[in-house]
């Protein structure tokens, strides 16, 4: 993935008016803001992405169908909006974005240590997924996943995924409350 422009903020996510580069906060720890599309259907079940091989950051994991940066000075339901036409090709109004809440994120991978506040939307997408665009260079492929049967193989194969179990929970529950 190439690097990019991105504000920094402090740990109460107030910003600190100032920009890095990615990799520098990846770097150093910094805060920085990401945007995060969990995308639901009528079933109640949630689609991931399995991210590429080649990726830098958890290669070959299943995370949410859409994530990334948010760029310096972007808004972030536009960059939410890009994120999920970027990645699987669904192409959205920002109004059409359900927000359910922004979540704390700190995790250690390699050399990278990532410091985000996550901005999580919800999306409900009834469309055939066979007919999504991938970007080929992030995204392996796509695929709905029940609830229950995503909680078994995050018991049984934790290192598959990239979900924290406790967020998984909070927006598991608010998808089964919205289907």
């Amino acid at each position: 993935m190439p690097d990019e422009l991105i504000d920094i903020y402090d740990k109460n996510n107030e910003p600190l008016g100032i920009s890095k580069m990615k990799s520098e906060a990846h770097e150093k720890g910094l805060w920085h803001r990401a945007a995060h599309i969990w995308v639901y259907n009528s079933k109640g079940e949630t689609l991931l992405q399995l991210r590429s091989k080649e990726l830098e950051y958890y290669p070959d994991a299943w995370v949410a169908a859409a994530s990334g940066h948010i760029g310096a000075g972007e808004n972030i339901e536009l960059a939410a909006t890009r994120e999920l036409s970027e990645e699987i090709g669904i192409e959205i109004k920002p109004n059409e974005l359900e927000f359910f809440k922004v979540i704390i994120g700190q995790t250690v991978w390699n050399k990278i240590i990532n410091n985000e506040y996550y901005y999580v939307y919800l999306y409900k997408f009834d469309g055939d997924i066979t007919k999504l665009k991938l970007q080929e260079d992030e995204v392996q492929r796509v695929k709905f996943f029940s609830i229950d049967k995503l909680n078994k193989e995050l018991k049984i194969h934790p290192e598959n995924y990239l979900i924290d179990p406790v967020y998984w929970r909070k927006v598991s529950v608010e998808i089964k409350k919205r289907t």
